[in-house]
């Protein structure tokens, strides 16, 4: 079974990177303000995200250079999603505007002595990222910095690496492949992109007066949490990759309720690895533990938010429980539990979300023994083609702003199969474990 991808350290990579050049808007853009909304500034969308796309070499674009190409083709999309060229400032009460400077976004020309076949078999995180995009330091706050940053690795086999890093103050998974993806199609000779870009950012601000209608959980603060809301720190973080093929959702599967509305692979994924994460890292049967899963809300609203809304439109719902009940109670209730705080995610949900943040002061997202999934299989990353066709990978470049946290990732095998890989992290002894509950699970007869 193809439960882990074989390997788990990042090759060590010898990267010549050359100096800083900055892609501005290859037309002129609007001189404005824009205010983000209360769903974009909260705290715990305040980092920075990285992404990274691998690709092959293409016969039919020989004599193209990709680093030439990305960067026209960026400078074009600009033109259209012209804020990612501007910079952030605060304005009263902390709110986040951007200010559309036109500054434009740095990038990096770079060549490694590697081929893609170095990143193995089936290429997955974690990745060498200080190689293959630059930390510019003092970059990592939210004021006054660039919020995209790109780097184009050429590879001594034709292929390329396009890895980025932009604000998630101001887009979300959705938003950040929608600017590729614009990028990719101007890059390929498009006027304008398919989808276009809409800002209506006012449509997620707090209502006046503002009414908190949901209890909000994922927003509580446990007095143990640091002013960051990031937990304790584990030095000894190890991640690992896991793949599973249709044929291990299909196992997992079987052991949920054959339910009139069947569940989702997010749902049954998502309950199995708390599931075996729990036991990792031996919870005493009475912790309170918690889930917590991103829902993309836009076709929430009414009307839905546009095709081409790129700013942040995720709830982070969350489940909780005492962890003797999730290991220990069928796994059809912790499907149940997913199945139902998914559903209370609706326009009021979000309204709420949005008022909380300005009566509360933007509470950050709660972490204590809290695991984050997300799923990004229908996010666009597999789609951003320059004219060298599709990623062999296309995904997030790490575990997010928080280790306790995965993502589901589509991804073809090299036998062609769709398969979803889940990159995990956990101390190095507590991974053993998970290990091993997984395969166990997916053993076990239902």
């Amino acid at each position: 079974m193809g439960l882990m991808a074989a390997e788990t350290t990042p090759i060590v990579l010898n990267v010549r990177r050359g100096e800083m050049e900055v892609v501005v808007p290859a037309h002129p853009t609007p001189r404005e303000e824009k205010p983000l909304s209360d769903i974009d500034d909260q705290e715990g969308l305040r980092f920075q995200m990285p992404a990274i796309m691998f690709y092959r070499a293409d016969p039919s674009m020989e004599g193209e250079d990709p680093v030439k190409v990305v960067k026209e083709g960026l400078a074009k999309a600009l033109v259209f999603y012209y804020p990612f060229a501007g910079r952030v400032k605060e304005g009263s009460n902390r709110k986040l505007v951007v200010d559309c400077t036109a500054e434009g976004v740095p990038f990096f020309e770079a060549e490694a002595d590697a081929t893609l076949e170095d990143f193995g078999d089936e290429i997955h995180p974690p990745f060498p990222l200080d190689e293959l995009l630059y930390d510019i330091p003092g970059t990592d706050g939210m004021i006054g910095t660039p919020i995209l940053i790109v780097q184009v690795t050429r590879l001594k086999c034709g292929g390329f690496i396009v890895a980025l890093r932009a604000n998630h103050a101001i887009t979300d998974g959705t938003g950040i492949m929608q600017l590729m993806n614009a990028v990719g199609e101007m890059a390929r000779g498009y006027s304008a992109p398919s989808v276009h870009p809409v800002w209506e950012r006012e449509r997620l601000n707090a209502r006046d007066p503002p009414c908190v209608t949901f209890p909000h959980r994922e927003y509580e603060q446990h007095h143990f949490e640091n002013g960051h809301g990031h937990g304790p720190t584990h030095p000894d973080l190890v991640q690992q990759s896991f793949l599973f093929s249709p044929t291990e959702l299909a196992t997992l599967r079987s052991h949920a309720p054959s339910d009139v509305k069947p569940y989702s692979t997010f749902d049954i994924l998502s309950a199995s690895l708390w599931r075996c994460r729990i036991k990792a890292l031996g919870h005493k049967p009475d912790d309170e533990v918690g889930l917590v899963f991103a829902v993309n809300a836009r076709a929430k609203f009414y009307p839905a938010l546009p095709k081409g809304y790129y700013g942040n439109a995720c709830a982070f719902p969350v489940v909780r429980a005492r962890a003797g009940e999730i290991t220990s109670k069928p796994i059809g209730y912790i499907l149940e539990l997913i199945r139902k705080a998914k559903l209370e995610v609706n326009e009021e949900y979000m309204k709420s979300i949005a008022d909380l943040m300005v009566t509360k002061d933007r509470p950050h997202f709660t972490v204590h023994l809290t695991y984050v999934v997300s799923d990004l299989r229908h996010l666009g990353f597999a789609d951003v083609d320059f004219g060298w066709g599709k990623p062999v990978f296309g995904g997030p470049a790490n575990n997010g702003s928080v280790p306790d946290a995965s993502f589901f990732i589509s991804f073809k095998n090299k036998k062609g199969q769709n398969m979803t890989m889940v990159p995990v992290s956990l101390p190095a002894p507590a991974m053993e474990v998970f290990v091993k509950e997984l395969q166990d699970t997916l053993k076990a007869r239902p």
